[in-house]
């Protein structure tokens, strides 16, 4: 499907996404990719066990309009978040580059945030419990991410 097939994003109904196993993982990572957050925007509510990233991602699935949106992605079952790496302002503003997933003791395992910059966020759950969507209506980005193709050779 090339970008002149895909819909509009005035077409396109807000996402929201399960994942409950790594194959949905995989299509949350792309949804993610390029998402902005502010370091402030991150929560994590130990006693609820639920980790809560508040942040703008880009619409990857529309076409080439290049919009953004208000969304939030949500672990559950959390039962330790580390940091490394992570500015100390809650202002500062961070680029997502992924979101991945290493299994150990079935079903638990570990998601890793991985940020522009070196930083990341792991939180250690005790099973894939994932959710995303999206709470506003789009805007138009000021463009498209651009990706060093140099860099990934």
């Amino acid at each position: 499907m090339g970008a002149e097939d895909r819909p509009s994003c005035a077409d396109l109904p807000p996402l929201r996404l399960l994942a409950q196993d790594e194959d949905d993982l995989a299509i949350l990572s792309a949804a993610l990719q390029d998402a902005v957050i502010r370091r402030g925007d991150i929560s994590w509510e130990r006693r609820g066990r639920r980790l809560t990233l508040r942040l703008t991602r880009y619409r990857w699935e529309a076409d080439a309009e290049c919009a953004r949106v208000l969304a939030a992605v949500q672990l559950g079952d959390v039962t330790s978040v580390r940091a490394r790496g992570f500015p100390k302002s809650p202002d500062t503003m961070l680029e997502l580059l992924a979101l991945t997933y290493e299994p150990e003791v079935a079903p638990g395992g570990v998601f890793t945030f991985m940020f522009a910059g070196g930083a990341d966020l792991q939180a250690q759950v005790e099973c894939v419990d994932a959710v995303l969507a999206d709470l506003t209506q789009s805007w138009p980005a000021r463009g498209a991410p651009a990706h060093d193709e140099a860099l990934e050779k």
